[in-house]
């Protein structure tokens, strides 16, 4: 599944749906809001370098989370939730892809308890501003937000109680934002906390209330984590001595088979110096053949030049030289006989390239050349390899063909191109004589 082009079309969806029920009163919980969740989910993703898909379930939860405030600020998160599996559905995304973008956005309501990486991270992109440096700015947006949607004004010191609350119950997930964003929100917290000083007893009183509120939470929270670590290294250990008891038995399981096998087939099994004398010789063989193979070319290609300048140039003065006709002649008849035997040499014979299934069974066919198989079907090829492999008599039978026949070829190559090089050997000599006896025979 190509989760970009989804992706493109997420994006595109959430900008429409943004504005097409656009409320005034949502200053915050808006389309920019949204694009800087986004951005934030971008850029922790990138850091824990997660797959397509992950990134994809990350990317879609942050344009759809908050889309719920479209219709109202109650349960927006399941209202969110809704809306992307309707529209991920729609699109045909695999409903395991679609649920866990449904825990991300879920994972988001407060107080936040996200489970996976993946949620962790939607949480604290949600979350991001709090360590940020446009935190002030969108503080007051929020609070502007709560104003109009509800019709009255809100107490600054009253709001900054209730942030300040925010603050002391709220922690980065991961350990990115965590390294990243706390320092930074700690200095926002101290801000605010140095506002709020400057008010009434009444409001300082009830922000250390928060604050032994916060660390009391704190205190219990750590307590559950050291509860839930310590019973998930019991698990764990439970988990590991299974595993390695697991990987044992099947160890012994292996060797067994491995012992049965071993046994069973090794006197099927080649022999490694047959296989060396194998491999040794067919590679001879076509180094063999190779050479024969330049030797012609070698003969082929002096040839065509002597015949070249015969036609080209010395024909044309066989009218001002006629004693020159008959050695002429010779030279001609023995370059054209030269390469007549260099190109037999060459020849290729192109057997018929098909066989029987009496062939296979009567382990006549070498399925190991391919003039004996190319016109045949793959499954009919496949079928006699596999009985060939499976027979150590027909597989061994097939490569002493197999060394047979390159052989013949051998021998017919280097009968061939020793004729030729014997007529070029003798037919220059003799050309030679012929062209200086008409020259001694013309002088006189």
């Amino acid at each position: 599944m190509n989760y970009l082009d989804i992706l493109d079309q997420v994006r595109a969806h959430a900008a429409t749906l943004f504005q097409a029920k656009k409320d005034n009163r949502l200053i915050y919980h808006n389309l920019q809001h949204t694009e800087q969740v986004v951005k934030a989910v971008v850029k922790i993703a990138n850091h824990y370098q997660l797959t397509d898909q992950d990134f994809f379930i990350v990317s879609t939860a942050a344009w759809f989370h908050d889309t719920g405030y479209l219709t109202s600020f109650e349960e927006h998160e399941a209202r969110g939730a809704d809306s992307a599996k309707d529209f991920l559905d729609g699109k045909g995304v695999d409903p395991a892809v679609t649920a866990l973008v449904v825990k991300c956005i879920l994972a988001t309501k407060m107080p936040q308890h996200p489970v996976s990486l993946l949620e962790q991270i939607v949480c604290d992109a949600d979350l991001f501003h709090l360590g940020g440096d446009n935190f002030k700015e969108r503080n007051k947006l929020m609070r502007k937000e709560v104003e109009a949607y509800f019709g009255k004004s809100v107490d600054k010191n009253v709001w900054r109680l209730k942030t300040i609350a925010l603050f002391e119950g709220h922690h980065y997930h991961t350990d990115y934002c965590q390294d990243l964003l706390t320092a930074k929100k700690l200095l926002n917290l101290q801000e605010l906390k140095d506002k709020l000083g400057k008010g009434t007893g009444k409001q300082e009183e009830e922000l250390k209330k928060l604050e032994r509120k916060a660390e009391k939470k704190k205190e219990e929270e750590e307590e559950a984590q050291e509860e839930a670590l310590k019973i998930q290294e019991k698990k764990d250990r439970k988990k590991e001595k299974r595993l390695e008891k697991r990987h044992e038995e099947q160890e012994l399981v292996v060797k067994k088979e491995e012992k049965e096998e071993i046994k069973k087939k090794k006197s099927d099994r080649p022999d490694k110096g047959i296989e060396t004398m194998f491999r040794i010789t067919s590679g001879n063989h076509q180094r063999l053949s190779d050479m024969a193979d330049n030797k012609a070319h070698i003969m082929i290609s002096t040839n065509s030049i002597i015949l070249s300048v015969i036609l080209s140039i010395l024909l044309r003065k066989l009218e001002d030289n006629p004693h020159l006709i008959i050695p002429t002649l010779i030279l001609l008849i023995i370059c054209v006989v030269t390469m007549v035997f260099s190109i037999l040499a060459t020849r290729p014979t192109v057997p018929p390239g098909t066989f029987t299934a009496q062939d296979i069974e009567e382990k006549k066919v070498n399925l190991l050349f391919f003039g004996n198989f190319y016109r045949m079907a793959l499954p009919e090829y496949v079928a006699g390899m596999e009985k060939m492999m499976e027979d150590r008599e027909f597989l061994y039978g097939s490569l002493i063909r197999d060394l047979y026949s390159q052989g013949v070829v051998l021998g017919r190559k280097y009968r061939l191109l020793r004729i030729a090089y014997n007529v070029f050997m003798f037919g220059i000599i003799a050309s030679v004589l012929a062209f200086v006896i008409a020259a001694a025979w013309a002088a006189l």
